[in-house]
């Protein structure tokens, strides 16, 4: 899941908010934020504007 988040967030190439992956997904929002959670502790997402994201760069 995780990989398909990050994957979704590099392809719209601008901060999203997790709505938006999960709506581009066709998943639930939360299995989004979850995974957004550990890419964040991976330090391979960042938020530039709060509840947005963005990979790191």
């Amino acid at each position: 899941m995780k990989d398909q988040v990050f994957k979704a967030m590099r392809d719209a190439g601008k901060p999203v908010r997790p709505g938006d992956v999960a709506k581009a997904l066709g998943v639930e929002s939360k299995d989004v934020s979850k995974a957004i959670k550990v890419l964040r502790e991976e330090g391979k997402v960042t938020s530039p504007k709060r509840c947005y994201y963005a990979p790191a760069d």
